[in-house]
């Protein structure tokens, strides 16, 4: 408890006046304690406030100007100070869905169910947050790591206008679906936390590494990351690479070539007996594994450009027993990409495998700290009371990294 206080009162800046900062220490604490559903009421009654005057925590959340972003400075103020220092910065990157049954409710638009079956897409009607977490390691590698949320963004989806709206109104509605998506959202919250690493003595010469899922292994983001930050992420069976052009590639006259030859697909490269399994010991699952990989560098993209050279990694899917004797089952294996091929296939697969405690934020987010469970409708309260419980949940557990030591 003692280092939960003093990382809220390192945030109370973000506030501007004391008895508003004090009012979102009452609050966030109250998010922690509360034992029923999170609603504004049900914190209300966590801190025994209950029988006062309300209108004040909620005009908190709908007209005072704080920003979100700017609570989660202390947090990684935080991790910093935690950070080994000769280790790169860590992240993982996601989006979530919050459920939501209210039709006036801000960004609310129907979602495909992640939890659907296989064979049947269901859906949800849901609000749609990025959050980006630093992992912060127990450890020299192989070794575990904490994720600690650091970003948690609404991103709506962009209005779509009525079939009988003229064209120009559909022209800006798909010039405006192009500039305002979870990737582009992504980009910006990976050249932020750039930023606020370069703003710190102790993160300012460290590289940023960023683990992300297939979704987020896109255009938009190879080719805008921001200097000094590496992007790992999974990448299609059928991708179609190629190696760097070398000078018998080149034509004597006209355009010179900037792919070379085509190099093998990832299903390919996993099915090539020509190139041996290599054994790499990393931590997951409670445990350390040695995972079987194949690896192929450097080698082009035409999503990511001529000029970004690339790491392509296949691991081989790891045996697993559903009880003791029971038949050794196989799950699938995993394509990866890395920009920067220089990186050992140690830490780059520690580094991806640690980005799976980003749905363990998510589970407890959801399930323990109540984020979403607010009944708010006013655009600004819609956007900014999941956040405020995310930060909760933040300090927590950096708090408990303070006290009892990192994460085992």
């Amino acid at each position: 408890l003692p280092a939960l206080l003093d990382l809220w009162d390192k945030g109370m800046d973000a506030f501007g006046q004391q008895r508003v900062a004090r009012r979102a220490q009452r609050l966030g604490l109250s998010q922690l304690a509360c034992i029923g559903r999170h609603t504004l009421t049900g914190l209300l009654c966590t801190a025994g406030r209950q029988d006062r005057d309300w209108s004040a925590d909620y005009r908190f959340f709908a007209q005072s100007p704080w920003k979100a972003e700017d609570l989660f400075g202390p947090v990684l103020e935080g991790i910093l100070e935690c950070y080994p220092s000769d280790s790169p910065f860590v992240a993982a990157m996601d989006d979530t869905h919050l459920k939501k049954t209210g039709v006036k409710i801000p960004g609310v638009a129907y979602r495909r169910d992640p939890l659907s079956p296989a064979f049947a897409t269901n859906f949800i009607r849901a609000q749609r947050f990025l959050q980006l977490s630093g992992l912060l390691p127990a450890g020299a590698i192989p070794a575990a790591a904490r994720a600690i949320p650091l970003h948690y963004e609404h991103v709506p989806p962009v209005p779509k206008p009525k079939k009988a709206d003229p064209p120009e109104a559909w022209k800006a509605y798909r010039q405006r679906c192009r500039q305002e998506n979870l990737s582009t959202a992504g980009v910006e919250a990976i050249a932020q936390l750039r930023r606020q690493l370069d703003e710190r003595p102790e993160g300012k010469d460290r590289v940023l590494v960023i683990g992300v899922d297939g979704s987020y292994t896109n255009q938009t983001v190879l080719k805008n990351l921001p200097p000094r930050a590496t992007l790992i992420g999974r990448i299609r069976k059928d991708a179609k690479l190629f190696y760097p052009p070398t000078p018998d590639d080149q034509a004597p006259r006209g355009t010179r070539r900037q792919y070379g030859l085509t190099a093998p697909t990832p299903l390919e490269l996993q099915k090539d007996d020509s190139i041996p399994w290599q054994e790499v010991s990393a931590y997951a699952a409670g445990k350390i594994h040695t995972f079987r990989v194949k690896t192929i560098a450097p080698v082009l993209w035409a999503k990511a450009g001529a000029q970004q050279p690339l790491r392509l990694v296949v691991v081989a899917p790891v045996g697993y027993r559903l009880h003791k004797g029971g038949k050794l089952l196989y799950r699938q294996p995993a394509y990866l990409i890395c920009t920067d091929p220089n990186m050992s296939l140690q830490q780059l697969l520690q580094y991806y495998l640690w980005r799976w405690d980003i749905e363990v934020n998510h589970r407890d987010e959801k399930q323990l700290i109540g984020v979403g469970e607010a009944q708010v409708r006013a655009g600004p309260s819609s956007d900014r009371t999941p956040p405020f419980a995310v930060v909760a949940y933040a300090m927590l557990l950096l708090a408990a990294e303070q006290t009892y030591g990192p994460a085992t």
